[in-house]
């Protein structure tokens, strides 16, 4: 009996299963090196619709609480933390217009200054761009990565996620970063916030926990009615 037919049948099926293997585990690898740490992300409009955010729904503007829930469901399959921060570019740069909430139990985890672009407005903002060097702030949805020191120290790298509004942040190196011109103090000496080069920059004092507390996973959401005319 012959048995070199068979055995070429068999190597050929044992090829087939460890290159079977070998494209699982290359698919596996090279998934983003987020985590989830309080279980699987929401992956759905109808979890969309049961993020909670009752802990500023009633001082945050109804108009961009609509905006971010129309918007979210295309974004969510990307969360994996149970966290989002939202920030309103339709105040003025006086008002603490950032909050950071746990989508979970509607919990207000940080409410805080944050700075807009210096080609963005004075104390009010009023353009946005995603053009390098245009020192002017982005709209829309991001999604935050990892920690890095820079010379700002300690700041977060943000991957914009919409074409054509804020997907060059990552060629602009549009991060998370604390500045000594976000501060009451900077306030009440010149009547606005300092302004950065487009990243939304936070207190220098929180800055530490407030990147611990959403790297590497959360969504971030910056506001302002021009962007539902964009997106």
């Amino acid at each position: 009996m012959n048995y070199i037919p068979h055995l070429r049948r068999g190597m050929q099926g044992r090829f087939l299963r460890i290159a079977l293997i070998t494209a699982m585990l290359v698919l596996y690898i090279h998934q983003p090196l987020y985590y989830s740490v309080a279980g699987e992300p929401p992956r759905n409009e109808e979890t969309a619709e049961a993020v909670n955010l009752s802990g500023i729904e009633k001082e945050v503007n109804p108009k961009l609480i609509e905006s971010f829930r129309n918007h979210l469901p295309q974004f969510l399959p990307l969360l994996h933390k149970e966290i989002v921060t939202i920030i309103d570019f339709s105040l003025p740069s006086t008002a603490r217009r950032l909050w950071t909430v746990n989508i979970r139990t509607g919990e207000v985890i940080f409410n805080t200054l944050v700075a807009h672009g210096k080609n963005t407005g004075d104390n009010l903002a009023q353009k946005f761009s995603n053009t390098p060097q245009s020192y002017q702030s982005s709209l829309g949805f991001y999604l935050t990565d990892q920690i890095y020191t820079g010379k700002h120290g300690q700041s977060l790298r943000l991957r914009g996620l919409e074409k054509n509004i804020n997907d060059n942040a990552w060629e602009r190196a549009i991060v998370i970063h604390g500045a000594d011109y976000v501060s009451d103090s900077f306030i009440r000496e010149n009547g606005r916030l300092g302004r950065s080069h487009g990243c939304p920059a936070i207190p220098n004092e929180i800055t530490e926990e407030f990147i611990s507390t959403v790297k590497e996973g959360s969504l971030i959401f910056i506001y302002h009615p021009g962007y539902d005319k964009k997106s």
